[in-house]
């Protein structure tokens, strides 16, 4: 047996795998762990659980899985339990039966948390959103009409067209059970700088924000938002960034998926051939939003 065999079978039973170990080998472990958070039916599992499971140290798969994901093994887990709280929601479950079934330990420690779990309370999350209330504006620019639409907690929607029967109509669709009301003066400031950001000039403040996103989809809108202004990258390009050079079909639906565009820039994000296709408010308008910033406003 050579020195290099060796040194790879080592690795692979290693619970301290060197910084060079293969790639491949290193996604399998962080693939495990996915695994076995997914399947984990007691709450959340602690990181000394999850990397015994795989073999690993905690503070290597704390290092690697943040690197790989985006996000530490408990945010993840965090998330999987939130999703499988909706989901049981949707289908109908009582509250108490899917928090428990969800792996939450208590409906205090859920209602504790429900703004940040589903940004209103488990039962309303339940009627389909009923109960939320969500304010919108319209405002003339150089693309037609701006739509911004936020709830208490941040702005949830952003759109173009060149009627605003036709933007109240897609608020509507994207948020049917809603209490979709006119806004009041409350978000003046919010869709000045989302204007601001229209016409290519460098944005001023950090905008709070009410979305919902999975830990890749975050990935990608954050990489969105770090490409320099009037620049672009393709959708090859931000998978290899995110080390997930064979993701770039799933780079493009998360940047499909953006329901803030301008505010996550994802008119910054192209096809590998170098085309513009593919943005939700039109080509020229995607084109036009990149000559801006180019310019400087």
């Amino acid at each position: 047996m050579n020195d290099r065999a060796a040194a790879q079978i080592s690795a692979r039973h290693s619970a301290h795998p060197p910084a060079a170990s293969p790639p491949a080998l290193q996604d399998r472990r962080i693939e495990q762990a996915c695994r076995f958070i997914d399947g984990f039916d007691d709450g959340v599992p602690t990181l000394r659980q999850i990397a015994d499971h795989v073999g690993l140290s905690p503070a290597w798969l704390q290092k690697r899985f943040s690197e790989a994901l985006g996000v530490s093994p408990k945010q993840y887990a965090d998330q999987r339990r939130r999703e499988r709280l909706k989901s049981l929601l949707r289908e109908g479950d009582e509250v108490t039966g899917a928090l428990y079934e969800a792996g939450y330990g208590s409906s205090s420690r859920l209602y504790e948390s429900s703004d940040a779990t589903l940004g209103m309370t488990p039962a309303t999350y339940r009627r389909g959103g009923a109960g939320a209330r969500i304010a919108w504006t319209v405002a003339p620019c150089a693309l037609g009409l701006l739509l911004v639409a936020a709830t208490e907690r941040g702005i949830c929607f952003v759109a173009f067209d060149d009627g605003e029967a036709a933007l109240t109509a897609e608020l509507r669709a994207e948020f049917p059970h809603a209490e979709i009301i006119p806004d009041i003066g409350i978000l003046e400031a919010w869709t000045a700088e989302v204007l601001r950001r229209v016409e290519g000039r460098p944005p001023r403040e950090t905008l709070p924000l009410d979305v919902r996103a999975t830990a890749f989809q975050q990935r990608v809108w954050r990489a969105l938002t770090e490409i320099p202004q009037g620049e672009t990258r393709t959708y090859s390009e931000i998978a290899r960034s995110l080390g997930k050079p064979a993701a770039q079909r799933a780079v493009g639906r998360a940047c499909a998926t953006n329901p803030v565009s301008i505010v996550i820039p994802c008119h910054r994000a192209k096809r590998s051939d170098g085309g513009l296709a593919g943005y939700r408010w039109g080509v020229a308008r995607k084109e036009a939003l990149i000559e801006a910033e180019r310019a400087g406003g």
